[in-house]
């Protein structure tokens, strides 16, 4: 999901380090979407709908679910990392689902991974989607809860993981600024629920020290350092030392829990 302003999305998906980040998300992510997914079910010949697909590797898996007589549309504010996954079944829109109509009706599946969390209006967003799936279709919604586990480095037992940790803030402290909720995961559920779907459950996954956990906390350091420094939230220095930090292996570094919810339309 992105937004090109300096007011919108913070990670934007043309900078060199968006393919690192995305890289890294499809390491850490993909087997707790695909558990998810393969448990929802998804059928030769289904519609799903990507909301904020960004990269491909949910995309295609989906477009080798369904077939060639199936339909998977992917949409995002920013298509270009996800083009090339777009031939049959599959089709990329350029789209917001914070404030336009669904690309569709009658979907059986919609799924969106870590969108929500940071889509001015997530109301609309998920008034959206749940509009857009037939009846007993399927919504999974994915998104992280920066909140609810905070810190890079959980074991925090010296001056490197402090620092880590500080700057972590300061990323979170960028995101709050540019509208994201950063304790929108736990509230899944009853959102869920409160739109009416039906056998709503919800679990949560993070990992507390893994080598995707470094690639991308270098990337995400590297992509918003001028934002840092800007807004007086770190030194160049400390940012240098953090990332040769990181480089070392020496730390365990975390993410925020994603939390899945997902439920089925009355």
């Amino acid at each position: 999901m992105t937004h090109g302003d300096d007011e919108g999305y913070l990670l934007d998906n043309r900078r060199d380090e968006a393919g690192e980040r995305f890289d890294a998300f499809t390491r850490l992510f993909d087997p707790t979407t695909f558990r998810h997914l393969e448990r929802l079910g998804v059928e030769r010949g289904g519609r799903c709908w990507e909301v904020g697909a960004g990269g491909t590797s949910v995309v295609s898996w989906l477009a080798e679910r369904v077939g060639p007589t199936g339909r998977v549309v992917a949409t995002d504010i920013d298509t270009s990392r996800v083009a090339p996954a777009g031939r049959p079944p599959v089709e990329v829109r350029v789209h917001d689902v914070g404030a336009e109509e669904p690309p569709g009706a009658d979907f059986d599946l919609v799924h969106a991974r870590l969108v929500l969390v940071h889509v001015p209006d997530r109301d609309r967003a998920l008034r959206s989607m749940i509009e857009a799936l037939r009846p007993g279709g399927r919504l999974l919604i994915e998104d992280a809860d920066p909140a609810l586990q905070p810190l890079l480095c959980p074991d925090e037992h010296g001056p490197a993981e402090e620092l880590a940790n500080r700057l972590r803030r300061g990323f979170r402290r960028l995101l709050a600024d540019r509208g994201a909720d950063l304790s929108y995961g736990r509230r899944l559920p009853r959102l869920l629920r409160e739109a009416g779907l039906r056998r709503v459950e919800a679990d949560a996954y993070f990992p507390v020290a893994s080598a995707a956990c470094t690639a991308l906390e270098s990337a995400t350091v590297r992509h918003i350092r001028d934002r840092l420094v800007g807004a007086g939230l770190a030194t160049d220095e400390e940012i240098d030392r953090h990332l040769a930090n990181v480089a070392s292996g020496s730390m365990d570094l975390a993410t925020a829990p994603m939390i899945s919810a997902w439920g089925y339309k009355a």
